[in-house]
């Protein structure tokens, strides 16, 4: 089990890298699905006794949102602004590979240092779980359209939900359902501050936002 648990730890940093190192924003968005599909399936694994009632309906509420709705949201945004690709990130594609791999490094010293109150299911748990929110925070400023910029607060949410998994026995399933119901949220409020800056600009491109000042 615990092997099983490690190879998706892994796996969810190797989607974090595949969204470095592409531009389509349609594939960018199935990959972050892919990656939310493959962390549902945590509290499942990472359970200390026989109960199961509590990461079920974790591993449901994931699918629901993260998996299902909130795709389902990007997509019709991508139709609806016609755009396709991250044509001039902020930060290159090469750039952002080899700073993701630096943040990985600085991921596991930083969970060298950090005291726990009990062992964690993975000892790779911690170290994934901040390479997720570093990477996705570097998803935030190194892309300049404003969905690859949802995507990467999607990866930040990924990985605090990772870091979750660590308390999972100790944190209230309201608390991790309110989790995804802020989630949710925000990404509607960010859906409807596309649809403006896409009618405003007739693009995507955050750098457009420079133009509004006060007059």
């Amino acid at each position: 089990m615990r092997s099983l648990l490690d190879a998706l730890l892994v796996l969810a940093v190797l989607f974090d890298f595949l969204l470095l190192g592409i531009g389509d924003l349609g594939a960018s968005i199935r990959i972050s699905a892919m990656q939310a599909a493959t962390l549902a399936a945590l509290p499942l694994l990472a359970r200390e006794d026989g109960s199961l009632g509590h990461p079920i309906l974790l591993f449901l509420g994931v699918l629901a949102v993260k998996v299902v709705l909130i795709p389902r949201l990007l997509f019709r945004a991508i139709r609806d602004a016609s755009i396709r690709r991250e044509m001039e990130p902020l930060i290159g594609y090469g750039l952002s590979l080899v700073l993701g791999g630096g943040l990985v490094l600085v991921s596991f010293a930083l969970a060298a240092r950090l005291p726990f109150p009990g062992p964690p299911p993975s000892d790779l748990l911690v170290p994934a779980a901040f390479s997720t929110v570093l990477i996705g925070l570097l998803l935030l400023v190194g892309r300049a359209k404003a969905l690859a910029q949802v995507i990467g607060w999607l990866v930040v949410e990924n990985g605090i939900f990772l870091f979750g998994l660590a308390f999972v026995h100790r944190t209230p399933m309201l608390v991790e359902m309110g989790i995804l119901l802020d989630v949710f949220a925000a990404v509607f409020v960010m859906g409807i501050m596309l649809h403006h800056i896409h009618r405003e600009f007739d693009r995507l491109d955050t750098r457009n936002l420079t133009a509004l000042r006060d007059r």
